[in-house]
């Protein structure tokens, strides 16, 4: 019979793809639990359920159904039980805790808190379930049993503290999040934790159940010294907590050692020096020695870092041999996330997964003779895989969204290395449209990643497909300033955003230019938040670029102090101090001072909810091109918050690729 002919990549297909996250294997090795979101096409929401496969290799199933969202799944110990976070019959409230036998029944609701609830873990007794909740505040349970009040709304906001305000979740209350057990046969929670002006983060129990430990930042005021992470333990049922010393630095992902003597976690050293790596860290729970650092001599970024508008690589907390002699974790490295071993005693390193890919949610076995994650590359959305740790044998357990890759037929992508501008190593790909002919000429589009500190890498991305399938050759790399090339490749825009960075990406423009498939008289530009800083630096700056998009933009670092939900931060990245003490470097660094000699068409899209890159930089941007006569149009996006590319209503989202591929097309084709 003749084969059905391919089609191409389009923007309508995020709606039948679906995604994978919460990769949980049992305690016995024998089946892994993962969760799946799916969208409602007709009423725009997104659903997520939970299904089980058979870690051995089988049909996965699905194991609980509706039309709500289920996650978090979490095994208990002896695997007869999984609890879960279920938003079912919550009206419109926060989701609560679930529990659902294994071998079949009902879901059991567990809990009725009126807070926001962040499962973590069993303890390893089974009896109790240990979770960070933040209370809703008075003011709003109040208007929840007041139809009126709850009618009418907010009537007024009121803060003290610095960070009041956060994206993707809004203002914020002004409960904070604190440490709670929950008894697993009657429900009742105890808060174990409290305090007005800081909150708890990361608890983990120790191996014997008797005591928990966490992050907390405990200084008068922490958002005014962020960086002051401290690590605390406390008895399993509360107490007073205890401090062990370790460096200034953020911390989190805590990890018992299997005798309990140690912690291991991830943290970077020193104050407001955020192009640090993240690195690996153990330190004794009695405090009798200083914090080590595991993982400094390799230069590594030690989290699941790399972009997508796919699904998360999640980075989850270190993971202890059995016999205590060495750690398992993470990294970004070269644009993949790799899983790594160490020895504590000599530091030695070994690959477990190498490059190739997106790892994340990783979970062992008890006897850790398998590991379980979730696993995405270039061309697969992330999916199911169980590697043996004796042999070499993965196997690949789910193909969530065959129909999608057997229905269409994706472009192919080069992986090039080139010199950047200081002589440096440099990683990019091209990915070419799906019936590209080297005797044509192309036009073509250049994508640059946001951040900065993260990468592009090995991984799918929607976005750059359906690009390509619509006859673009579309282009990306790791210019200076990014993760998963060491911390010198990190810090080298440290207070000089639009510099080395700038002339490594014009690098890869000349690379491009010179290819004969590429019409260098039809290039494009664009990127989001950082890249769209990138995108309107590049238009300010050169006319080489015959179009532009510039999405959630960082246009004045100006006004961006104090109005991102990131606050004052950025006066460290741009080494300026405040506006009121510095304000030459941080307009010198802004994009907007150098739009009045733009040439380049230029199409603004922001997020009216978004509240990293706040919508006035958008609108600066497109003021200030429209007032210089350049051709703009500006695409402002409700209620969506700066991810709209990654997270955003899925309407909106086919929206945004087609107003970048309309305005590409018009100065382009």
């Amino acid at each position: 019979m003749p084969t059905s002919k391919k089609r191409f990549v389009t923007a309508e297909d995020l709606y039948s793809l679906q995604q994978l996250s919460d990769v949980c294997i049992s305690p016995n090795g024998r089946h892994v639990v993962y969760r799946l979101q799916r969208i409602d096409r007709k009423t725009e929401k997104k659903y997520g359920n939970l299904w089980i496969v058979p870690a051995g290799g089988g049909e996965p199933h699905q194991f609980t159904y509706g039309d709500q969202s289920d996650s978090s799944p979490r095994w208990s110990p002896n695997g007869n039980i999984i609890a879960f976070l279920s938003s079912r019959n919550g009206n419109g409230k926060p989701s609560q805790i679930h529990l659902i036998p294994f071998d079949g029944g009902e879901a059991r609701k567990l809990t009725s808190i009126d807070g926001e609830i962040n499962l973590v873990s069993w303890s390893p007794d089974g009896r109790k379930l240990l979770c960070t909740i933040r209370k809703m505040d008075a003011e709003a349970l109040e208007r929840e049993k007041d139809e009126q009040k709850k009618k009418l709304g907010v009537v007024v906001r009121h803060y003290t503290r610095l960070f009041y305000k956060m994206d993707g979740y809004g203002y914020l209350p002004q409960e904070r999040s604190h440490i709670w057990t929950v008894d697993v046969r009657t429900g009742k929670g105890k808060q174990l934790t409290d305090g007005a002006v800081h909150d708890e983060n990361y608890p983990v129990y120790s191996p014997d159940g008797r005591m928990i430990a966490f992050v907390s930042n405990r200084t008068d005021e922490p958002d005014a010294y962020p960086d002051y992470d401290d690590i605390f333990i406390m008895p399993a049922d509360g107490g007073t907590p205890r401090k062990i010393k370790t460096p200034i630095g953020g911390k989190s992902m805590l990890s018992f050692s299997p005798d309990g003597k140690w912690l291991a976690y991830l943290g970077s050293e020193g104050e407001n020096l955020h192009y640090k790596n993240t690195c690996l860290w153990v330190v004794p729970v009695d405090g009798s020695q200083p914090a080590k650092n595991l993982t400094e001599k390799y230069d590594l970024h030690t989290t699941a870092d790399v972009i997508t508008d796919f699904g998360s690589a999640e980075t989850v907390p270190p993971v202890w041999s059995n016999d205590g002699k060495s750690i398992y974790f993470q990294a970004a490295v070269h644009g993949s996330t790799v899983l790594k071993r160490i020895d504590i005693a000599d530091k030695n390193m070994t690959d477990v997964i190498g490059e190739g890919g997106a790892l994340g949610t990783v979970s062992f076995d008890k006897s850790q003779k398998q590991v379980a994650y979730f696993y995405g590359n270039m061309h697969d959305t992330p999916q199911v895989h169980v590697r043996e740790l004796e042999g070499s044998t993965v196997r690949y357990l789910t193909h969530i969204n065959r129909d999608f890759f057997a229905s269409v037929k994706l472009p192919k992508v080069e992986e090039v290395w080139y010199k950047g501008a200081d002589g440096t190593d440099l990683q990019g790909w091209i990915m070419f449209p799906p019936n590209f002919d080297p005797n044509k000429t192309y036009p073509s589009i250049f994508e640059i990643h946001g951040g900065p500190w993260t990468q592009y890498g090995k991984f799918f991305m929607h976005e750059f497909n359906y690009f390509a399938s619509n006859g673009y050759v579309v282009y990306f790399t790791n210019p200076r300033g990014g993760r998963g090339y060491g911390e010198k490749h990190s810090k080298a825009i440290w207070g000089d955003f639009g510099g080395p960075d700038y002339e490594d990406l014009m690098k890869f423009a000349d690379l491009m230019a010179r290819k004969p498939y590429i019409d260098s008289k039809r290039m494009g530009v664009t990127g989001g938040s950082y890249g769209g800083f990138m995108t309107l630096w590049i238009v300010g700056h050169t006319n080489r670029f015959k179009s532009a998009v510039a999405q959630r933009s960082v246009t004045n670092w100006v006004s961006m102090w104090g109005s991102s939900d990131f606050n004052w931060i950025f006066q460290f990245w741009a080494k300026s101090g405040s506006p009121q003490e510095s304000m030459d470097k941080l307009w010198n660094m802004s994009p907007v001072k150098y739009l009045g000699e733009t040439k380049t068409p230029t199409l603004i899209i922001h997020n009216e909810h978004d509240h990293r890159c706040p919508i006035e930089q958008g609108e600066q941007a497109f003021v200030a091109l429209k007032r210089a006569g350049v051709e703009t149009e500006f695409v402002r996006f409700p209620e969506e918050p700066h991810g709209l590319s990654r997270v955003g209503r899925t309407d909106r989202r086919i929206a945004r690729l087609n107003h970048i591929l309309r305005w590409m097309d018009t100065y382009l084709k």
